[in-house]
């Protein structure tokens, strides 16, 4: 019989979190430290996060040492750590139950009244920090996870007192699948995590199964325009609210745009709710603050409340972020890692009136490469110029043999950076004023356009 986490995470009971410094793994440590569980955890380095655990009385040993397991009542692990972890091994041989972080969210998310569940394959992190400004400013004091750090937070977490936990829910090996979301948002759906998916009609059936955990007294938010969404919702017997830009339960009328930035009426239900101005650009993050309005109505959260939060959203850190300035150029960072997002990063910044758009992109993932090689393609012939960097390995190795030259080589305008610091030399070279320089990617290319403003 597998034992039941809730059994383990209760008050007085000690759970030991390896990989405690995490960015999901810290908020999850303090969150149960709050609800009276004893915590102890460890991490392969010192940092600020462990810093700040430790002020809060929480006990984490720097290293993965057996004897960090003893005494414990159970163990909850990053997915990050495998089996041949040395705690993971001496708690399976001690017989303490291991468990996962996913499975760990979705049992403190029982606690609240309300669970809101942001997924999709793009957009999570900006569309999670919408709705956690919309519920700030409803003074709803929410409690919060997102996969990057949020600057009106100064982390990617907080610790709240109200009835609302707001997550970001990552289909990743399945983790949303351990929630229990009351209200489930589903921005899109898009081949991607091909390491893992078989296919897409595998992202889809993973999907579907999300939206299933949504009680009859919740929502499913799913966008109407999407396809693949609403073929993977097709004949789903839960409520649901659709949003899109023209259409849907929820949708955008009057759309103008000033200096990039997009104003437009929020039409619910065939009623005009009010005008909403955001502070981000491009099409993309129109539909996320649909989104994020549609999940906030679900929940009772009146329309100034609304129209201000999403106002007050900035940007989330690498989500366009803006980073400085070279001899007159612009220099901005974005986490962007699929076709999809950089054909709407791309698109946009387009749009801003910038006299070139020079990109340095570092793939994300072997397998992702290959599987999307010609979409990359496409999408990169939009820049003015594209450096490419090595791709960035994550978890993989290369066993398809396959390299960001084999890109440049297939587009226009591209040239091939094996190292970040050639990629920083490029940058020096060409930045010119009136130009726009991005560096783009999930891994660490944000590092080519620091390295590039230290020697501004």
């Amino acid at each position: 019989m597998n034992p039941d986490i809730h059994d383990y995470i209760r008050p007085g009971k000690r759970a030991h979190l390896v990989g405690i410094g995490g960015v999901s793994m810290s908020p999850l440590g303090e969150v149960l430290h709050g609800a009276g569980v004893n915590i102890t955890g460890s991490d392969l380095h010192e940092s600020a996060t462990v810093a700040h655990l430790r002020s809060l009385g929480i006990p984490v040993v720097i290293g993965h040492l057996p004897e960090s397991v003893q005494g414990a009542d159970c163990v909850i692990r990053t997915a990050a750590v495998h089996d041949d972890n040395p705690e993971i091994a001496a708690a399976r041989a001690a017989g303490i139950p291991v468990f996962e972080r996913a499975q760990a969210w979705g049992a403190i998310m029982r606690h609240y009244q309300n669970a809101l569940c942001v997924a999709g394959t793009h957009g999570k992190t900006t569309t999670t920090s919408m709705c956690t400004h919309i519920f700030l400013a409803a003074q709803r004091d929410p409690t919060v996870m997102i996969g990057g750090v949020l600057p009106a937070l100064g982390a990617g977490h907080r610790v709240g007192k109200g009835d609302t936990i707001i997550l970001e829910s990552c289909e990743y090996c399945n983790s949303f699948l351990s929630f229990f979301p009351t209200v489930a948002v589903i921005l899109n759906v898009d081949a991607d995590h091909l390491d893992f998916f078989k296919d897409l009609e595998d992202v889809k059936h993973s999907f579907r199964r999300f939206a299933q955990l949504v009680p009859q007294g919740g929502c499913v938010v799913a966008d109407g325009d999407d396809e693949n969404t609403m073929d993977a919702l097709k004949d789903l017997d839960k409520p649901m609210l659709t949003f899109g830009l023209e259409q849907g339960d929820i949708h955008a009328a009057n759309l103008t745009w000033n200096k990039g930035l997009p104003t437009f009426d929020l039409i619910y239900k065939g009623e005009t709710l009010g005008s909403i101005s955001l502070r981000v650009p491009g099409i993309h993050n129109v539909r996320n603050a649909l989104a994020a309005a549609g999940a906030a109505l679900q929940l009772n959260v009146p329309m100034d409340a609304i129209r201000d939060g999403l106002y007050a959203f900035g940007g989330a850190g690498r989500r366009f972020e803006h980073k400085g300035e070279y001899h007159g150029a612009v220099v901005y960072d974005d986490y962007a890692h699929h076709p999809h997002e950089l054909q709407a990063l791309l698109s946009t910044v387009k749009t801003l009136g910038y006299q070139r758009v020079i990109c340095a992109f570092q793939p994300h993932t072997y397998t992702r490469t290959k599987e999307l090689f010609d979409d990359f393609v496409e999408v990169l012939k939009l820049p003015d110029k594209v450096l490419l960097a090595e791709i960035f390995a994550a978890r993989e190795t290369d066993t398809l043999g396959i390299s960001s030259k084999d890109l440049a080589d297939r587009i226009p305008n591209a040239e091939y950076c094996p190292t970040l610091a050639d990629v920083t030399a490029r940058f020096k070279e060409l930045a010119q004023p009136g130009d726009l320089l991005i560096t783009v990617g999930a891994g660490d290319i944000y590092l080519a356009g620091e390295a590039l403003l230290n020697e501004a």
